[in-house]
């Protein structure tokens, strides 16, 4: 079991508030993550939820039970850090039979259960070595091992793959989702990287400035995001935004396009401006020119991205396949189908459907 409540809960530091009031459910078993940009509040609020920060008001239930005033270290968590924390003097089974031994666990238990952990990650080879015989990549498995054999009902990721290079990144991804898939239990995992958010989450949990904008499945934010910042945030490359003007309920994107385009949503009587997100891969390159010029063509072979510019002085980033190279300067345009752009209120960001 694994089920975490929150309900209305806030922290302040001082008078500043970083988590207004906040009201979330992570279902037994679910791989969530935490996801925005640097100081919206998900590592605070992951804290809280190991009860490393205190409430400033609001309650926090786990599997039923009111823990607020709960200790971190009775509460059934593990938490695996950025940091790996390794005691460099212990070998990789000492270090992650610790937790055990200093809550005086039989060594016959301790033992099976490191054993168990290792095998789960593939770390049998390695048990007699310590910290500085290993890669970057095998230390975080041997603090997640610690987090394993304590046997938790909730592991507590903390941007844990964020010092790792970036092969060693997606081979960690797959670890965990791995690890997710075998043992079932429930995990919160905190990241800026929407790519790790994707790849690895049931459910996201989108959050700026404390507050949560949007809580879905990958798949769901990626189609139907609620605002602006959700739409830019999730995605990669991330979507463009173009400023459109509303005539006879028709809209105009000087930027891209002189034809009128009818949108499939009801448009406020009043509105005369409005924001069309469009993303890099719905868009195609004509050589033809329209006004358009190249500014940037990156090739990362079999995907192409072209940064266009304007001549509202707008920039557009257009994902192509295959292997054309475009020259900087080249006068091009852009086509799309009208029924893959989303609309926005300029004013509130808020999607308009």
């Amino acid at each position: 079991m694994g089920r975490i409540v929150l309900n209305n809960v806030t922290k302040s530091f001082g008078e500043t508030q970083v988590i207004p009031s906040l009201d979330l459910t992570i279902e037994d078993g679910e791989f969530a993550v935490f996801v925005g940009p640097s100081g919206c509040g998900k590592s605070t609020l992951l804290r809280m939820i190991a009860g490393l920060e205190e409430l400033t008001s609001g309650h926090i239930e786990i599997d039923g039970d009111d823990v607020t005033q709960v200790p971190p270290s009775k509460r059934g968590l593990a938490m695996v850090f950025q940091s790996y924390a390794l005691y460099p003097h212990m070998t990789v089974a000492e270090n992650m039979g610790f937790g055990l031994k200093m809550t005086g666990h039989p060594k016959a238990e301790i033992t099976a259960k490191v054993a168990e952990a290792s095998r789960i990650l593939k770390l049998n080879d390695y048990l007699d070595r310590k910290p500085k015989a290993l890669s970057g990549g095998q230390r975080q498995r041997v603090a997640i091992g610690r987090a394993i054999v304590r046997g938790p009902e909730v592991f507590l990721f903390d941007e844990p793959l964020s010092n790792l290079d970036a092969e060693l990144r997606v081979d960690m991804r797959v670890e965990i989702a791995r690890l997710h898939k075998e043992i079932g239990a429930t995990m919160i995992y905190v990241t800026h990287d929407q790519v790790e958010a994707m790849t690895l989450a049931d459910k996201i949990v989108v959050l700026r400035a404390g507050v949560i904008e949007q809580v879905g499945a990958p798949m769901a934010l990626y189609h139907d995001p609620a605002n602006k910042f959700v739409a830019g945030f999730i995605g990669s490359p991330a979507m463009n935004f173009l400023k459109g003007r509303v005539e006879n309920n028709k809209i105009f994107l000087s930027a891209i396009s002189s034809a009128p385009i009818e949108p499939d949503v009801a448009l406020p009587s009043n509105l005369r401006e409005i924001l069309v997100g469009i993303r890099p891969q719905n868009l195609s390159i004509d050589e033809a020119g329209n006004g358009l010029s190249v500014n940037v063509h990156e090739r990362l072979g079999g995907v192409n991205y072209s940064y266009l510019m304007a001549p509202t002085g707008e920039r557009i980033i257009v994902e192509s396949k295959g292997d054309v190279a475009l020259p900087m300067g080249s006068d091009v345009a852009v086509h799309f189908d009208p029924n893959q752009l989303l609309f926005f209120d300029p004013k509130t960001e808020q999607r308009l459907k």
